[in-house]
């Protein structure tokens, strides 16, 4: 999400308007960034917003992204037309273990079951897109992406539509309602004004 679209806008926005003040960027994960934002080290965060987040959490909704299939180039799949659940079935997968996001795992799996793909042939596990990518990269298999990997898909990597899976990633920014930095006040007004963000709202 860093690459293209609201993340990095925000940040550059931010840095516009507010010189003096100092940003520090975290990578980590949504489950991780919520955990900190809970606790009070990480003052707001860009979120998949699948699980709930808790009462003391305030978001702000800003995209949403599609699941679609990184295959290697010349695999098989990429000959289908149409690519459905059921033509997985025998693919080997790239998956994410099942503590980094329990409830989007669950979905997933309960996608995939429902659109034919009963159970996922997993031969690899990894933590981050980057390193599934990666992996896919090196013929290891197939994985789900988001489609905001299309913006550093590697050339060896194709990234396909699955016709009949439709789980929406929801992307928010998630902040503590009891924060009451001026800075992260402002940051989120920044972020509501951002016109993919407006747009969003507006749909």
């Amino acid at each position: 999400m860093s690459w293209h679209g609201v993340v990095p806008d925000s940040f550059r926005e931010f840095r516009e308007r507010q010189p003096d003040a100092e940003l520090q960027l975290k990578p980590s994960s949504s489950q991780e960034q919520t955990e900190a934002v809970h606790s009070g080290r990480l003052d707001a965060g860009f979120v998949f917003t699948i699980a709930h987040i808790g009462r003391e959490l305030a978001q702000l909704p800003v995209a949403s992204l599609n699941l679609m299939l990184a295959t290697p180039n010349g695999h098989p799949l990429t000959k289908l037309k149409k690519l459905r659940l059921g033509d997985l079935s025998d693919a080997a997968f790239v998956w994410f273990p099942r503590r980094e996001s329990p409830a989007y795992y669950d979905r997933l799996m309960h996608e995939c079951f429902r659109g034919g793909l009963k159970s996922p042939h997993i031969v690899q596990e990894a933590v981050n897109e980057a390193t599934i990518l990666s992996l896919v990269s090196c013929r290891l298999g197939v994985a789900f992406v988001s489609s905001a990997t299309r913006w550093r898909c590697p050339e060896s990597v194709v990234v396909l539509p699955v016709t009949d899976l439709h789980l929406p990633l929801p992307l928010a920014l998630i902040w503590r309602k009891d924060n009451v930095s001026p800075l992260v006040a402002k940051f989120v007004a920044d972020v509501r004004q951002l016109p993919e963000v407006e747009a969003f709202a507006n749909r």
